[in-house]
């Protein structure tokens, strides 16, 4: 069983660093970030579905034995979104989970293939995104920014209408800036999704795909060469590949590394054997992410505290991991200038204090 928040050694004031911090996270899917509140609230309203509706139950329910289980339990939560205002629920109440941890800019990878075969119109998922997009930086101040990604395991047909909701320009969310690929790896090879891949950038998208979590490096070097990635969705394994660390850290192509989930989905055994020591000691460009935080029992904040105990970092080390998130993101260069002056800012004053 998964611990649930379990705080790492650290020593309390990086926690208090940590907690005032502004942050960017690129790394955060959309239905994984729906709180136990938001979960309950959408079960109760669906009852015909075999998520628990209390709170507490959700904690073993969201225990997994191995990634093919955590699929399993990620898709019954995806069929509680139903409609345009289940949508627009999520949506703005993930807005506000990151706006606590002083989250200041997000790239939520968003499925929407899995809505809008559920029946939900396409245009009013969009109009329910993009509503609640706008109302949280306006009431929030978080900026969000919207990655669309294929859902691995349903194959070619959601790879077609993931890239036509991503490049109709009826259709296409002023939000969105990249496309991504998730899902199981096993059994899902990188390189068939390469003709969407290439459609998706032809219209001016970044290319983001998971790879090399529960499969060996060569996943990694496919989504590298196959599909154009520019940031990889985890990588776990290129720790496995010296000649890909070089590769990463010359080219500067960073991880969306996301600890806790490993260990919750099985991927890596340990906190202590996790490979984001081998990946800043390779130079690679590392960010750190939560992936699915209520289901794995954690939160951003949590994932920079374990960061700091796996890297032995202090206060300094952790602006700089939230540099590498700044750095990393598709902000504008006036966003990714403000964003660093004002973790430069707080780190300043938090030793002026």
């Amino acid at each position: 069983m998964t611990d649930r928040l379990v705080e790492p050694r650290v020593p309390r004031n990086l926690h208090a660093f940590i907690a005032g911090l502004p942050k960017a996270e690129l790394h955060v899917h959309h239905v994984g970030s729906a709180s136990p509140r938001i979960v309950s609230e959408l079960a109760a309203r669906h009852p015909d579905s075999k998520v628990p509706t209390d709170p507490e139950a959700l904690a073993d329910y969201f225990t997994f034995t191995d990634f093919a289980h955590f699929i399993e339990v990620y898709l019954s939560v995806v069929d509680l979104i139903r409609t345009p205002e289940d949508v627009r629920l999520l949506t703005y109440e993930v807005a506000r989970e990151l706006a606590r941890q002083q989250v200041r800019y997000a790239e939520l990878t968003i499925t929407p293939f899995s809505s809008t075969r559920r029946g939900i119109d396409e245009r009013a998922f969009m109009d329910a995104i993009e509503d609640a997009r706008k109302a949280a930086e306006a009431e929030f101040g978080t900026v969000l920014r919207w990655c669309f990604d294929i859902p691995g395991e349903a194959g070619l047909e959601s790879a077609e209408e993931t890239v036509r909701l991503a490049t109709d320009d009826r259709l296409r969310p002023e939000g969105l800036v990249s496309f991504g690929l998730g899902g199981p790896e096993i059994g899902v090879p990188r390189p068939q999704f390469k003709p969407y891949f290439d459609r998706a950038i032809a219209a001016g998208l970044h290319s983001v795909p998971h790879a090399g979590e529960t499969t060996g490096p060569e996943t990694v070097w496919d989504a590298l060469g196959e599909l154009g990635a520019e940031r990889i969705g985890h990588g776990t394994s290129s720790a496995r590949d010296p000649e890909l660390l070089r590769h990463l850290a010359e080219q500067r192509i960073p991880l969306e590394v996301c600890p806790t989930s490993n260990i919750a989905t099985r991927a890596v055994a340990t906190l202590d054997e996790h490979p984001i020591k081998e990946f800043t000691r390779a130079g690679v460009l590392v960010t750190v992410n939560s992936d699915d935080p209520p289901m794995f029992g954690t939160d951003l904040n949590n994932e920079y505290a374990v960061a700091a105990r796996l890297l032995e970092l202090d206060e300094r080390g952790l602006a700089g991991l939230a540099k590498n998130a700044v750095e990393a993101s598709f902000m504008d260069p006036a966003g990714k200038a403000g964003l660093a002056a004002e973790i430069d800012a707080y780190t300043s004053s938090w030793f002026a204090s």
